[in-house]
């Protein structure tokens, strides 16, 4: 391969990356300047950021090429042969090798630093190699954001995320992994995982994130009945013809929308697979990533892969540089804050719609119902006095927090919180 050093002098690749950090020269057009290949072109484009003033391509190697020793050979080999079984595993959804995620084993095993091309030379060597297909479609990978919290990409992936966890009857153990992606750091707000997917679980992300950030401006979701009413889908048995002349897509809003919008954000729909490409392929990072930890550590829990979908979580926002920012998420997260690029805003309930007096009346489960003669009304089979007397007839708002024992139920005439009581949880609010 053409050497840097012997064709470019120092002034002329610091002019080039000059000319590349400002918008002036593409990287294809900076690296056919400079008549080198993509990752080297990023090696020393990460040292002139580092140090613009002393940079150089000197060559100026006095030491011996450096040797991996047997501990280090050792644990590689042994994690290509883990990964193999993972491979040839039917009840695994994996057909790749992921060096990158071995080259971080080895690392916590050994203490030693290793890139990914070490492991993918030995991987050949010794027969490690699976060839991936080279006519995949390519995605478009763009930022459409500028700010933290213009936009938030929300969804939930059902999968086996371990090969050991298997019910009783022999079936896969499937849980839910939901999440919340910042779009401009691309940084996971809210990773979770549930044993099902309801609307009381992506509830508790969206209270999550907005308590921990503040209030964003628009969540980006999917068309999943959680998120979004559609006619033609949601109409419940009841004929289209009829159905259409009365209720639209959009004309009932589910209660994870309410919530939202009821903490003053705004939520936008993808229209095609494709338009959730930045969210999915966070997922698959992850997927792959908790797959493998839990086939290793033998985890059968949900609370035991909760521990490594926090470490992974960890390192994707901590130390991977993402492959469409090329920066850390959190890195490029705080940046944006010290710039005064945020769109968070902390939750002030009294500019919510209505105001409120609690976040309970924000991130909580919203029906309504009438109060009947004797000042009651009926919930799941449970019959709740109404402080106060009104009439009957009377429609007033429930304001319901499920709880894994109790849930409160709170009572609401217009934005007024009547009371509050607490019942036993009804089977229907156990998720």
């Amino acid at each position: 391969m053409t050497q840097v050093h012997t064709n470019n002098n120092d002034a002329q690749v610091k002019q080039v990356f000059t000319w590349y950090e400002a918008g002036q020269m593409s990287r294809q057009d900076a690296m056919e300047q400079l008549g080198i290949k993509q990752s080297q072109f990023y090696v020393w484009l990460a040292l002139w950021r580092k140090d613009p003033e002393g940079f150089t391509v000197r060559y100026g190697r006095d030491y011996a090429n450096r040797t991996l020793g047997r501990p280090i050979t050792t644990a590689i080999h042994r994690e290509l042969e883990i990964e193999k079984g993972f491979i040839s595993n039917p009840a695994m959804p994996i057909m790749f090798y992921n060096y990158s995620a071995i080259r971080d084993a080895v690392e916590e095993q050994t203490g030693n630093k290793l890139s990914a091309q070490t492991v993918i030379n030995y991987a050949k060597k010794w027969g490690f190699y699976v060839e991936r297909p080279k006519n995949r479609r390519s995605h478009t990978r763009q930022v459409l954001t500028d700010y933290t919290g213009m936009l938030l990409q929300h969804d939930a992936s059902l999968h086996q995320w371990s090969p050991y966890a298997v019910l009783p009857n022999g079936n896969p153990e499937k849980w839910s992994l939901i999440t919340t992606l910042d779009d401009h750091s691309r940084m996971l707000l809210y990773a979770g995982l549930f044993e099902r997917e309801s609307a009381w679980a992506h509830i508790r992300a969206l209270e999550s994130v907005i308590l921990t950030y503040g209030v964003g401006i628009k969540y980006y979701s999917d068309n999943h009945a959680i998120f979004r009413y559609v006619s033609h889908r949601d109409r419940n048995g009841t004929s289209a013809a009829t159905y259409q002349r009365l209720l639209g897509t959009d004309d009932i809003a589910p209660q994870w929308k309410q919530c939202v919008e009821a903490s003053g954000m705004k939520v936008t729909y993808a229209l095609s697979p494709e338009a959730k490409g930045k969210i999915e392929r966070p997922y698959r990072w992850l997927q792959d990533r908790i797959v493998r930890r839990a086939a290793r550590q033998h985890a059968k829990t949900i609370d035991q892969v909760r521990d490594i979908l926090a470490q992974e979580v960890e390192r994707y926002n901590n130390r991977q540089v993402h492959s469409t920012t090329k920066e850390i998420p959190l890195q490029r997260f705080e940046r944006a804050q010290r710039e005064d690029r945020s769109c968070f805003t902390p939750l002030d309930l009294a500019q919510t719609r209505p105001p409120v007096s609690s976040t309970k009346d924000i991130f909580c489960l919203r029906t309504e119902r009438k109060v009947d003669g004797y000042n009651q009304v009926s919930l799941a089979g449970v019959k709740l006095t109404v402080p106060g007397h009104l009439k009957g007839g009377t429609t007033i708002r429930l304001h319901i927090v499920p709880g894994e024992k109790l849930t409160e139920i709170r009572l609401l005439k217009d934005s007024s919180v009547l009371g509050y009581q607490q019942i036993p949880t009804p089977s229907e609010f156990r998720f």
